[in-house]
C-alpha cells in the first residue's frame, strides 16, 4: 500500500476520534477495517489492506492519539484565533495528522505533510478547506 494510502486510512481513523472516546478507539479501528474497502487511488481498484498495514495505520492512528493534547497546544499557538473546538472535524484530522508529521516524525518531509494533507482536504472536505489547512500547517513549516 502507498504511504498516501496508508496516510488516508490514518486520517479515516482520526476522523472516528472526534466522535468516539478514546477508550472507544480500538473497538473503532477494529468496526474501521472490518468494513473500510481500500481503493488505489490512481487505479481506483480495490485494494486489500494487509494485517501488516493494519497494524502500521494502527499504530499511527494511536501514536496520534496519544499526543493529541499536545497537538491541540501547538495548533491553537500557531492557529492565531482558530482552537481546535471551532474547527471543522475534518480539517481538524487532517491538521492533527499532518502536525504530528511535521512535529513527530522524522521520515516524513514536512513538505510532504503539507501537501499530503491539502490532498486530504481536497478529497474531504469543503470547497475552502485546502486553503485552510494550508494557511494553519504553513506556519509549522517556519
Amino acid at each position: 500500500m502507498k504511504r498516501s494510502d496508508i496516510r488516508e486510512n490514518v486520517f479515516k481513523i482520526l476522523f472516528r476520534a472526534e466522535f468516539n472516546s478514546i477508550e472507544e478507539m480500538k473497538e473503532q479501528t477494529s468496526f474501521y477495517f472490518d468494513n473500510e474497502l481500500s481503493f488505489d487511488s490512481e487505479d481506483i481498484e480495490l485494494v486489500l489492506i494487509s494485517d501488516k498495514d493494519k497494524e502500521y495505520i494502527t499504530n499511527r492512528a494511536n501514536a496520534i492519539i496519544d499526543k493529541l493534547e499536545e497537538i491541540d497546544k501547538e495548533i491553537t499557538a500557531k492557529a492565531t484565533g482558530w482552537e481546535p473546538s471551532r474547527m471543522g472535524k475534518v480539517e481538524l484530522a487532517i491538521i492533527r495528522l499532518a502536525v504530528f508529521e511535521i512535529l513527530f516524525d522524522e521520515d516524513t518531509p514536512n513538505g510532504v505533510a503539507i501537501n499530503e494533507a491539502v490532498e486530504l482536504a481536497k478529497k474531504y472536505g469543503q470547497d475552502e478547506s485546502s486553503a485552510f489547512v494550508n494557511g494553519v500547517l504553513a506556519k509549522f513549516a517556519k
